[in-house]
This record gives structure tokens, C-alpha cells and sequence, in this order.
């Protein structure tokens, strides 16, 4: 099965999933930092916060207050370090000349300045790149590696054959937007630490699956 078919077989089991909610590529930016090792409905309520407090624009983030900054971003967690790196990273968009600034750079060169940020590592920096600026570039994350490597048997692949393989099988941002969102929500659901194989619409591919019934 290709990744394009498992990709029709998830929008058909989930339905279209929408990544990522936001008002502003900047927005998204500010998500990526803040869903860290927190879930996306706490992440969403630190956002919210900002946004009534009038923090999210790069220009009042990279000049506010770091106390009221942790008490904003205090229900996404760690809020001290996620403070920080969040008005990091609104100076950082504001020396640039801003998000559209950001957008004229080639792939490559946005994704190193962002990876130098505090905090940003390559999924988070995948993150941005594809859902805030629309680069066609794969998001690896635990729930891919699970789904793609491990329960196929083909976990000696390292990531950047994994990310150059999903990009070739899948060269549009709307497809790669879908399949980021759609694995997660189908590592969420079935493909778990302990998958629920029975009834998984991609289980007739699943060497995990196929093995566990043999």
C-alpha cells in the first residue's frame, strides 16, 4: 500500500482534521512552541490567554512583561521556559522584519533559523515550516515513527530518508497538512503503545497487524 492509498484510507476513516487552527501564521508559530509535552486543548487555552491579553503579534510579545507572559502560557506547562521561548521568538520574527520577511526565504534557510531558536527542534521547525509558511516538508513525530517504522519492521530508516520518502509519495502541502494531522489522530485512536489492530483501516498493510493474527 502507498502512502497516497493510506492517506485516502485515513481522510475516509477521520475525515478532513483542518491544521492547524489558527488566526496567523504567527499564531501557529506561537502553537508549535507552546503544544510541547502538553496536548493541544492545553496549548489552546495559553493561546487564548495571549490573545485577550493582546499578545499575538510578535510586537507586544517581544516587549511584554515575562511575568504576565508565564501567567498567560501557564495552562501548556513549563510555563517559565515556554514564556521565554515564546517572546524569543517574537523578538527574533521582529529583528526579521516580520512573518512575511520569514516567508521570502528559501526552505532550507528558514528551516536553520528557526531550528537556531531556543526550543525549536526539527519537528517543531517542520511544524512552522508546513503549516505556517506552506513548504512542503514532512513533520516527523513520534506517532510516524510508531505507525510508519516500527510497525512495519523498518525502523533502521533515519529521518531524513523517512522525510524525503514521504515528500516524494506525497509533494503537496494540503497532502502532507492531511497526513501529519490524520497520523496523529490515528495514533491517538489505534496505533498506540498497544494498537487496537481489530478494525483499522489500515490493517490489511500492517506488518504489526498482519503478524499479530498469523
Amino acid at each position: 500500500m502507498t502512502l497516497r492509498t493510506s492517506l485516502e484510507r485515513l481522510v475516509a476513516e477521520y475525515g478532513p482534521q483542518h491544521w492547524w487552527p489558527a488566526n496567523s501564521p504567527f499564531e501557529i508559530m506561537l502553537g508549535a512552541v507552546l503544544v510541547q509535552q502538553t496536548t493541544w486543548r492545553q496549548a489552546a487555552r495559553a493561546i487564548d490567554a495571549l490573545g485577550n491579553a493582546g499578545l499575538l503579534n510578535w510586537s507586544a510579545l517581544a516587549n511584554a512583561d515575562p511575568s504576565e507572559v508565564e501567567a498567560r502560557v501557564r495552562p501548556a506547562g513549563f510555563y517559565r521556559a515556554k514564556a521565554k521561548r515564546v517572546i524569543a521568538l517574537a523578538a527574533f520574527v521582529a529583528e526579521v522584519g516580520g512573518v512575511a520577511a520569514l516567508n521570502r526565504l528559501p526552505t532550507r534557510e528558514l528551516r536553520g533559523l528557526l531550528l537556531a531558536r531556543e526550543g525549536v527542534g526539527e519537528e517543531t521547525a517542520d511544524a512552522m515550516l508546513l503549516y505556517a509558511f506552506e513548504r512542503p516538508v514532512c513533520v516527523i513525530d513520534a506517532y510516524l515513527r510508531r505507525w510508519y517504522l516500527r510497525r512495519h519492521g523498518i525502523d533502521r530508516i533515519d529521518d531524513r530518508t523517512l522525510r524525503a520518502g514521504v515528500v516524494k509519495a506525497l509533494p503537496s502541502v494540503a497532502q502532507l497538512n492531511e497526513f501529519h494531522a490524520l497520523i496523529v489522530e490515528h495514533g491517538k485512536r489505534r496505533c498506540k503503545t498497544r494498537p487496537l489492530c481489530d478494525g483499522c483501516c489500515l490493517f490489511s498493510e500492517c506488518s504489526h497487524g498482519q503478524a499479530s493474527v498469523a
